[in-house]
Formats: C-alpha cells, sequence, structure tokens
C-alpha cells in the first residue's frame, strides 16, 4: 500500500493546470495535482454512505492520487461542525444541511455540494400496536396482502383516537433539516395529518406548532431502540434502521420514500465552501473517484450489491447484519415480516443521473423549509434560485465528468449533456399526493398544498 502511494505521489506531481469556465463546464486543460492529498471525511452509518465505502475499497481515491480516512460520527451535527471547524475535509450530508447552513438554520456556514450521493433509501416504520390499528384501514389485494403504497390517511384514524384518549402520537426523524423530516411531514400531510411548524423568529425551533403528529430528532442508529422502548411510536430513517425493525419483530415499514417522491435525492457530499476555493483540484479529484463508486454500486443491475453489502457490513462502515444490509440493497424491501417485495430502485447510486447536483433539487429542500416554517417569511422565486446556485456546484462535476470521459474510465452517455443542461428536472409528478413539482416555480408550488404556509403566511 505504501509502495502504491509513493508511486502515485511522484506521478501525480505536475504543475496546477486547472483553469474552470463557470459559464461553459468546459474543462480548458487537465486536472493538475491534489494540493491535499491526505484527507479525512466522515460518515454517519448508513447504507447510502457506500460511495466512500467502496471508492475507498476498490482505490479509486489512491487512483487520484489521495489517501482518505473515513471516520463515523456521532451525529449530524457534529459531523457537520467537523466540516465548519476543519477537522473534516468533507463528509456524506443530509441534503438539507448545506442549504440549512448556508441560510442560518441552525449553524451558520456556507457549505457547497458538487456530488448527490444517492437517490432513494428512506422508509417511514411504526410500531406494531400502531401498525395493527392501521392495517383496518388498508384493503387487501388479491394476495391478502396490504395494498402499496400506503397512504397516511391509514393512520390518520389512528392519530384521532390517540389525540380523544389525550396521548400524543410521537414520531423519529434524524436531523430539522434531513430530507427524512421532509419526506416524513410530506407523508403526513397528504394524509391530511399536520406535522407542526417552526417559529425560529419567535424562538421556536420545536416544530410542534400546531401539530397531529409531533416529531423530534433521534439518531439513525438508535431509532429501532426507542422504537422498542415506547418513547417514539413511529420514524423515518435510512436503510439498515427500516429493516432492522422488522427483523426484530418490533415495527413495520409502512411505505418508502421512492413511493413518496419518485427517485428523490437523498444525500450529498459536502465540503466548506473556503475548503473547496483552497483545494480545488484534491475536490474535483474526490468527485471523481466519488462517480467511479456510484457508477460500481449499480453496475450490471445491482450485480456488484451482494459484495458491496458486505464491506459495509464492517463495523468501521455500517455495522449491521448482512442480511439486514441485503434486503434494501439488493433490490428488496421486507414490510411485516415475510412480506418482501420487489423495489429494485430503493437504493440508486447512479442510475438517472443520480449523482449530477441538480438546482431543481435544492429548491424543493428549500420550499419545505419555508412550507414548515423554517424559512419563516415570504422569499420571491429568485431567492430560492440563487441560494441553490450558491450551494450546488454542477460546474465542478462536470470537470470530474469530463476528465473521466477523457482518461477512458466513463462514457458521455453516462452523464446529462453538459452543453444542455440548465441544472433544473422537467416537473416532477411522482409525488404520493400527485401535486407537480416545478423547480422554477417554488412559490406557485407552495401555493398547491392546503397543510402548509404559502406566501406571506405566519405559522
Amino acid at each position: 500500500m505504501m509502495h502504491r502511494r509513493q508511486v502515485l505521489k511522484t506521478a501525480l506531481l505536475t504543475p496546477l493546470v486547472l483553469a474552470l469556465s463557470l459559464t461553459s463546464g468546459q474543462a480548458n486543460s487537465a486536472v493538475g495535482a491534489p494540493e491535499k492529498p491526505d484527507l479525512k471525511f466522515g460518515f454517519i452509518k448508513l447504507t447510502d454512505m457506500a460511495p466512500l465505502a467502496i471508492a475507498y475499497e476498490k482505490r479509486f481515491f489512491e487512483d487520484e492520487g489521495l489517501y482518505v480516512t473515513l471516520e463515523a460520527q456521532a451525529n449530524w451535527k457534529v459531523l457537520l461542525d467537523r466540516v465548519i471547524t476543519g477537522e473534516l475535509d468533507g463528509a456524506h450530508m443530509l441534503a438539507g444541511q448545506p442549504l440549512g447552513a448556508t441560510i442560518g438554520y441552525g449553524t451558520k456556514a456556507d457549505i457547497v455540494t458538487a456530488f448527490s450521493m444517492d437517490l432513494n433509501g428512506n422508509g417511514i416504520t411504526v410500531s406494531k400496536p400502531v401498525w395493527e390499528e392501521m392495517k383496518k384501514n388498508i384493503p387487501k389485494g388479491a394476495d391478502g396482502k396490504p395494498v402499496h403504497p400506503v397512504k397516511a390517511d391509514a393512520l390518520k384514524p389512528v392519530i384521532d383516537a390517540y389525540k380523544a384518549q389525550g396521548k400524543p402520537f410521537k414520531m423519529g426523524m434524524v436531523f430539522p433539516v434531513s430530507t427524512h423530516n421532509y419526506e416524513l411531514r410530506y407523508w403526513l400531510a397528504a394524509g391530511g395529518i399536520h406535522p407542526g411548524y417552526y417559529a425560529p423568529d419567535k424562538g421556536d425551533t420545536s416544530g410542534q406548532i400546531k401539530a397531529d403528529a409531533f416529531l423530534s430528532v433521534t439518531p439513525p442508529p438508535q431509532m429501532p431502540a426507542t422504537l422498542e422502548a415506547g418513547t417514539i411510536n413511529g420514524y423515518c430513517v435510512g436503510e439498515p434502521w427500516n429493516q432492522q425493525a422488522v427483523f426484530k419483530g418490533i415495527g413495520v415499514p409502512v411505505i418508502t420514500d421512492y413511493e413518496i417522491w419518485k427517485n428523490n435525492p437523498e444525500k450529498v457530499f459536502g465540503v466548506s465552501k473556503a475548503w473547496a476555493d483552497k483545494y480545488p483540484n484534491t475536490h474535483i479529484r474526490t468527485v471523481k473517484a466519488m462517480i467511479r463508486a456510484a457508477k460500481w454500486l449499480d453496475e450490471n443491475n445491482n450485480a456488484n450489491r451482494v459484495a458491496a453489502s458486505r464491506i459495509l457490513a464492517k463495523p468501521n462502515y455500517v455495522g449491521a447484519d448482512v442480511d439486514v444490509i441485503d434486503n434494501s440493497m439488493t433490490g428488496t424491501f421486507e414490510y411485516e415480516k415475510g412480506d418482501k417485495r420487489a423495489v429494485p430502485d430503493f437504493n440508486v447510486f447512479f442510475r438517472y443521473n443520480a449523482t449530477y447536483p441538480y438546482y431543481s433539487d435544492a429548491v424543493w429542500y428549500l420550499t419545505q423549509m419555508r412550507r414548515w416554517g423554517q424559512i419563516a417569511e415570504y422569499k420571491p422565486d429568485s431567492w430560492y434560485m440563487d441560494i441553490a446556485k450558491k450551494v450546488y456546484r454542477p460546474d465542478i462535476y462536470a470537470l470530474a465528468a469530463k476528465e473521466l470521459i477523457a482518461e477512458g474510465k466513463m462514457k458521455a452517455s453516462d452523464f446529462p449533456d453538459f452543453a444542455k443542461e440548465s441544472g433544473y428536472k422537467p416537473p416532477q409528478k411522482e409525488f404520493i399526493d400527485g401535486v407537480t413539482y416545478d423547480g422554477k416555480k417554488p412559490n406557485a408550488y407552495l401555493s398547491q398544498f392546503k397543510i402548509g404556509l404559502k406566501g406571506k403566511d405566519k405559522p
């Protein structure tokens, strides 16, 4: 390993020849040597950290002259704080974290992302007693199994019964600006259940104003135990922690985020803007390695997923049973015990341009921050677009992709057409409530919801 490292370092000691053309996104010349070859990246113990693990294990980082240490972090706040202080060079982040930090919700810092780590990958799980009550409201198919997707309409009578008894209905999510928070809120609201508002301008960051269901933060690995203890009645989390509830017999996943918003962006790789500005070659080379890892994960109809599961099962990565990780990573998902269904796109790492940092993805998360009061005041459409362009960096992604194409490691057909790419996906209709999302019209999008802030509303 050391000999390989020394040879690579010698080969990469070339002058800095990187030139960026931000308007055209073209690489005018090859990427130069990494300014900082020794790096430490953070992650949370979830299967969607896989691109980092694979880039390390397959030596894609080393191919770029990068010598990476991967380090599990205690929770999302610690992870973000350590990126801000420079203790970590970058990290596996919630898609909302760079956006929340940039607009000053919570910790204020300039964080950017040039790489989307995956699509989908989350689920909503309820306790066994709650599921038994929900099932009464769910039709059965010809096979006798509950019809999916399960809408929150089936949960509403259960929550109403809790209210009548004076009991709060509590659910866990992983972080206030997490995809899980917004997906859980979206699902609940689509079923007529109010998930509560934030009012940071009034000093209330509980997210529980006017709530029918009370959401609070629980770290992902603690979700099953917290559910089993009865502290919460359900949760939204990434894998393997939904499947773990099935294996332990304590809970039932009722829906995946693929069914809430088909092919939704989930995690990103985030770095501080100061770091990106100081180490541009290092940043591009990091993105190159992770693109290759994502491609490997999705190659040949997920043929590499079994091997990936065994890597992720190691205690230094996710540290869960291989059987638990296999359930989702290999394209299946188990709901009730024994009710295993094919969900080939539950985890997507490269297909459908999964790694490309679309501005419209950023705008969607910002709309949800506004919908639930984390953005306390009305903002014009232009504000959403400006923040998206400040945080998401498809120009850096394009440079990395073009280098991989020039080196023969990837094909142009593996990527979007960068000459035509606007950064905005066409209007998306595949949400559980049938509402259409157009990233160029955020305020018009917000106006479509019965539950949630819009216009100049206040909680």
